[in-house]
């Protein structure tokens, strides 16, 4: 009995403990975007450098952290609705960024994690229109600073 009980408290001590694991390095960031997520030609070549730019903000925002072996760090983007406001007007809540974000750390396990990550601009101060080179850096910001928050 005592035996399960202070196995038990361990794997408690255990898994409090690294419940909050952070990742320390990080080794590579890749980005990819599923190409029918973008609905017209207008719009594929407004976010033509999706990939390239939420790659440089997610860097950008854990420079301090790379190395040489570490964390990856994958995003798939699934679904970009601002490119819909080439259609027709949308509101900031349906101006959105959608993805899944895949962390994976052959040194620490722990830190391995798997979500889906939806930002929009419902809570940006965006003073020009929703197709604007603002709106797109607003979302990319937003979602690199999201998924850093989560390495954290």
């Amino acid at each position: 009995m005592f035996r399960k009980t202070a196995l038990a408290a361990a794997l408690a001590a255990l898994t409090a403990s690294t419940a909050f694991a952070t990742v320390e390095q990080i080794r590579e960031i890749d980005v990819e975007t599923d190409i029918t997520a973008i609905g017209n030609e207008r719009a594929a070549a407004y976010w033509a450098n999706l990939e390239t730019d939420l790659e440089a903000a997610i860097l950008a925002r854990v420079v301090d952290r790379t190395a040489e072996e570490g964390a990856k760090i994958r995003v798939l983007i699934r679904e970009i609705a601002l490119a819909s406001a080439f259609e027709q007007a949308v509101s900031l809540e349906e101006a959105v960024l959608v993805g899944r974000v895949i962390v994976t750390d052959p040194k620490n396990g722990w830190n391995d994690d798997v979500y889906d990550l939806s930002v929009s601009l419902q809570n940006a101060s965006i003073t020009s229109g929703i197709d604007t080179p603002e709106a797109y850096r607003a979302l990319v910001d937003a979602f690199a600073d999201r998924v850093v928050e989560r390495l954290n």
